[in-house]
This record gives structure tokens, C-alpha cells and sequence, in this order.
């Protein structure tokens, strides 16, 4: 017999992500909400609550919920931040930052995740999730400036204009570093226009690409 999805949730949250550490009581919230087995491939379901990283297709990932919930903390976010997030991927990071009350603005540079994720989260009615199909490495410059930024790809070092669109007092978490799949999570601060970066730890992304050239 099969285990109810919202008791997987359950066990998912507390073994997988509040027994490492993360307290903030909207992320917790959002990610027992948040059907996660809908954003993986039908074949992946019954490992959609499991402690790791799946593929979605097109050679991208949906990340391990505990990374997605660690991130999401590190934002601090409050209801009515508008947040910028580059990679859509499946929508499912997408869909924990709408279920926490922000105005989500995510790019996508893959068309058919881009369709797939935009389906999704208007059939889960998440109408405060703007997507766009185009280059993220260039962020979403129309929108700007944004409370917080989240970039769930990796390249070799923080862009400056991501920099540039993040508004003063805000927040970004970026995974940043010269190894495919081997990056260092960075948070970076703007407090009066002072830039500061922290280490936050080792994470694992697919790499980020666009013009740029990351």
C-alpha cells in the first residue's frame, strides 16, 4: 500500500531538513504543503520525497529538498518581497518561495520545463509566480530591483548585474565555483550599497548558461 503523499511530506521535512538545522517556520510550512511529487518525472513519484536531487529531463535537476529548504531560510523572506529566480527548472522552488507570500519573477532558458512548470503552478493557482522564457544569466533587468535574489545554477563568479538589480537591504544565494557540479553556496548582502559575501557551504548545481558564458 502506498503512503500518503502529505505523511511523506511530513517525514521528509522533519528526517530530511528541520533534523539539519532549519527552523524558519514558513519554509517548514510551505514544503509540507507543496505536493513535491508533481514536479518530477510520473517514472521518479515514489522518490519525489527522498533525501537527494532528481533529474527533470533536458539534463536539469530538481534539487534535494533539504538544499531547497536551506536556501530558501537563508533569503528571509517576508510576505510581499519580490524575488527574482534564475532556473525555473520544475517550478518547485518557484512554488516554496510563492507559498511563503513573495511576488516570484523565475526565468527559464529550456522551453519545455518552461511550459511544464508553467502549467503546473497555474494549476496549483500559484498567480503571484511571473515566468519568463529567456536567458537568466541576464536576470529580469524590467523588473528590478528585487528584495531577494536566488540562482539555482552554478558559474564561476557573482555577477555584477545581478548585483546591480538586488536592492538595497537585500539578500541573494548563489552557488558559485570553477567546477561543473562543485560550487561553494554564497550569500550575498547589500546594506547602504556595501556588498558583503559569506560562505555558506558546498552544494552541487548544474552549471548556469547564457551569454554570459558561464
Amino acid at each position: 500500500m502506498r503512503i500518503d503523499p502529505k505523511l511523506r511530506r511530513t517525514k521528509m521535512v522533519e528526517e530530511q531538513i528541520v533534523a539539519r538545522g532549519v527552523v524558519d517556520k514558513t519554509v517548514l510550512d510551505a514544503m509540507r504543503k507543496i505536493p513535491r511529487h508533481l514536479f518530477v518525472q510520473d517514472a521518479l513519484a515514489d522518490r519525489a520525497y527522498t533525501d537527494s536531487a532528481l533529474p527533470i529531463g533536458e539534463g536539469q535537476t530538481i534539487s534535494q529538498p533539504f538544499i531547497v529548504a536551506y536556501m530558501s531560510e537563508l533569503l528571509q523572506i517576508k510576505p510581499g518581497h519580490k524575488i527574482l529566480e534564475i532556473g525555473t527548472g520544475s517550478g518547485y522552488q518557484a512554488a516554496v518561495l510563492g507559498e511563503m507570500g513573495a511576488d516570484v519573477f523565475s526565468i527559464e532558458r529550456i522551453r519545455k520545463l518552461f511550459i511544464a512548470a508553467r502549467t503546473l503552478l497555474f494549476e496549483l493557482r500559484y498567480f503571484n509566480i511571473n515566468l519568463k522564457l529567456d536567458d537568466g544569466t541576464m536576470g529580469w533587468p524590467d523588473e528590478a530591483p528585487y528584495d531577494r535574489i536566488i540562482v539555482t545554477a552554478g558559474g564561476p563568479e557573482i555577477p555584477q548585474y545581478l548585483v546591480d538589480q538586488l536592492a538595497d537591504n537585500g539578500r541573494m544565494v548563489i552557488p558559485v565555483g570553477g567546477q561543473k557540479r562543485k560550487q561553494q553556496l554564497i550569500l550575498v548582502t547589500k546594506e547602504d550599497g556595501k556588498v558583503t559575501e559569506t560562505d555558506m557551504g558546498g552544494c552541487s548545481f548544474v552549471d548556469l548558461v547564457g551569454k554570459q558564458g558561464w
